[in-house]
């Protein structure tokens, strides 16, 4: 197979999972960054999120809109879940031999994280508007605003994390390229028998290196006798 075929699938299962590796990678960390960011968000308003002023029924935090509340949990989920799946396939992306099968997982990350970034920034702004016009009067001793306030924030964490991975993807997506796939495969180590790489020079001799950038190739050798012939003479006086 070639190593040069789009998205990597030329190197399907010639690299092995480095476990430290995979979980040291950016890509990863950003993943388990929303994982987590999801994660907080819909626990704080699941957990406290909900309020009953003197009757049996739950008000939501955010000025007694249930919309907002469901919102957030439903995006917060949708995320947890979809942070989940593509930490399993960025472990089995490099062991996917088709080329289309890769495009289409680039694909289907593009998607995503772009979705994700736009609803959490919709759920950030929906959410800081309705936290902004709940009255005190409406929370009694400031009940879930501690809450209301870390969802909040991050929905704006989520916010990052979510577009540096869509960037990401849609970069992979339009180059192709087969280096720092998903999350932990390289490009393989250069070989210590390196290839000399010669560069003619003008008096037939050749100047003969392993590393291209350190002989450029207009290097002329000086030659001594015409160095001596091109010397200036002193005047006479």
């Amino acid at each position: 197979m070639d190593p040069a075929r789009p998205y990597g699938a030329g190197k399907a299962g010639s690299v092995a999972f480095d476990p430290v590796a995979f979980f040291t990678h950016p890509r990863t960390i950003l993943r388990l960054m929303s994982w987590v960011f999801s994660m907080v968000v819909f626990s704080c308003i699941v957990n406290e999120g909900y309020i009953n002023i003197g009757s049996e029924r739950l008000l939501c935090v955010f000025n007694n809109n249930a919309d907002a509340c469901n919102y957030g949990v439903t995006v917060g989920v949708a995320c947890f879940l979809g942070s989940i799946f593509f930490l399993i396939l960025d472990i089995y992306f490099p062991s996917i031999s088709s080329v289309k099968d890769r495009r289409r997982a680039v694909l289907l990350d593009l998607v995503f994280s772009g979705l994700a970034s736009f609803l959490w920034f919709v759920g950030f702004c929906f959410l800081a508007n309705q936290w902004q016009d709940t009255s005190p009067d409406e929370l009694p001793l400031a009940q879930g605003s501690d809450a209301a306030r870390a969802t909040i924030a991050f929905c704006f964490f989520s916010i990052l994390t979510w577009t540096v991975l869509t960037l990401s993807a849609l970069r992979r997506f339009l180059t192709g390229s087969n280096t720092n796939l998903f999350t932990w495969q390289h490009l393989d180590p250069p070989h210590s028998n390196a290839r000399a790489t010669p560069y003619p020079i003008a008096n037939g001799a050749t100047i003969v290196t392993t590393n291209p950038y350190q002989a450029p190739p207009f290097t002329e050798t000086l030659d001594p006798q015409k160095l001596t012939q091109q010397r200036p003479m002193a005047p006479a006086f």
